[in-house]
């Protein structure tokens, strides 16, 4: 079910989209059905101009991401969850090069809070995609080079998605309080899975990327459809696990 999830949500991203409407326009061409072919290229130019626009994209995207503030000041508590995100396992490279800058950007949130607490525990999580090293252990490692304790770090390798980690999250901490760190788009899903356990969750949202970029080229990018992709995935995910009644 896991695989066949991400495989599904895969296809119905924007970029697959886009192509798969100007494959149909093709094979209408070579059909010699050019109305048809007009007509579905005509639906990926707008569809790839509108997605690829700044203002579409952030209007998307910020529901999702506006969910819960910014926790600005570090309550106290006696655990720290950062969500697992992705890595690549290379030795060649440098931890930070190996982690994701979503994953970074996350575990860098976390650590704040950390520095600001006495006796919390950090708490890492995700599994290996590809039989290396787990993604909680690569974050272990650049917890520990950012300053963090190891005896501070408890590590959750085995849970391949949010759902899980609610899961092997309420062995540990149960009813406590406890700052959950994750991405601002993915807070809302988060909140829900989480508290459909009955976990005390003080939401610390970060890595926004709705915002206004005031430069030119922010107008039309790729960055804009990959707000886009992070919504749709989130929306997705939200649809999923209301029909499994997660949340």
């Amino acid at each position: 079910m896991f695989i066949f999830k991400k495989i599904v949500s895969a296809f119905l991203l924007p970029i697959p989209i886009g192509l798969f409407l100007l494959f149909l326009s093709f094979i209408y061409l070579m059909f010699n059905s050019y109305k048809k072919a007009k007509f579905f290229l005509f639906l990926a130019f707008l569809w790839f101009a509108l997605l690829s626009n700044q203002t579409i994209s952030n209007a998307i995207l910020y529901p999702l991401e506006n969910s819960y503030p910014a926790l600005l000041q570090t309550p106290k508590v006696n655990y720290i969850l950062v969500l697992g995100s992705g890595h690549k396992n290379d030795d060649s490279l440098s931890i930070t090069s190996q982690v994701k800058m979503t994953a970074i950007n996350r575990l860098v949130e976390g650590i704040r809070h950390y520095k600001n607490l006495e006796n919390a525990k950090l708490i890492v999580s995700g599994y290996s995609i590809s039989g290396g090293d787990s993604h909680a252990l690569m974050q272990e490692k650049l917890a520990i080079s950012l300053g963090v304790k190891k005896e501070d770090i408890i590590r959750l390798d085995t849970p391949k998605d949010t759902k899980e980690e609610v899961i092997e999250t309420k062995k540990i901490v149960g009813t406590e309080p406890f700052i959950l760190v994750t991405s601002a788009s993915h807070m809302k899903r988060s909140i829900l899975l989480f508290k459909k356990e009955g976990l005390n969750i003080i939401a610390s949202p970060t890595n926004n990327l709705a915002y206004l970029d005031d430069s030119y080229s922010a107008y039309f990018s790729a960055k804009n459809l990959r707000k886009v992709e992070i919504a749709i995935h989130e929306y997705l995910g939200l649809v999923y696990s209301w029909i499994r009644n997660e949340i």
